[in-house]
């Protein structure tokens, strides 16, 4: 889009670091100032936003456009990008996104890392409990004079005698 708000053109991109590359050199082809407004750049954004900041591009947070315009115009990425572009023309887009690097996006992973492996535990814990439950009586009575680590340890020995 340029500075008056025409559509130069419209292209689709593979939501990869490839198609990021092409996006940013499909952009720079038409010269002057370039601007990216995106959407989401702390999540599903983020990727697009640090390939943009890396090449020394101007990064604008744009926010979701209101429910009324998505359901009077309709919802696709052609449409978002248009609207992302509006914002950043008319100065709605003002927030620049936070970088993603150094010491508080390294806890965030780490963070993130635990939680899906603190998830993924509870979701083992639950189904060794229907395990011992929906077993064989002779497995339930050997489990149930244990504590819960002792009765999967037992349960797991009955079905490696399987």
């Amino acid at each position: 889009m340029d500075e008056l708000g025409a559509v130069l053109d419209r292209r689709s991109f593979a939501a990869d670091s490839g198609g990021y590359g092409q996006l940013i050199d499909w952009g720079e082809s038409f010269g002057g100032k370039l601007t990216f407004g995106i959407e989401g750049t702390g999540s599903y954004g983020a990727g697009l936003a640090g390939a943009v900041r890396r090449r020394g591009i101007g990064t604008l947070e744009v926010m979701r456009t209101d429910r009324r315009d998505r359901r009077l115009r309709g919802k696709s990425d052609t449409i978002d990008a248009e609207n992302a572009a509006r914002a950043v023309l008319a100065g709605l887009a003002t927030a620049i996104p936070k970088s993603a690097d150094g010491t508080v996006e390294m806890i965030r992973q780490i963070k993130v890392a635990k939680d899906i492996a603190v998830k993924a535990r509870t979701s083992a814990m639950i189904s060794l409990k229907q395990v011992i439950v929906n077993a064989p009586m002779i497995c339930v009575r050997s489990c149930s004079r244990y504590r819960r680590w002792r009765s999967f340890t037992v349960a797991r020995r009955f079905v490696r005698a399987r």
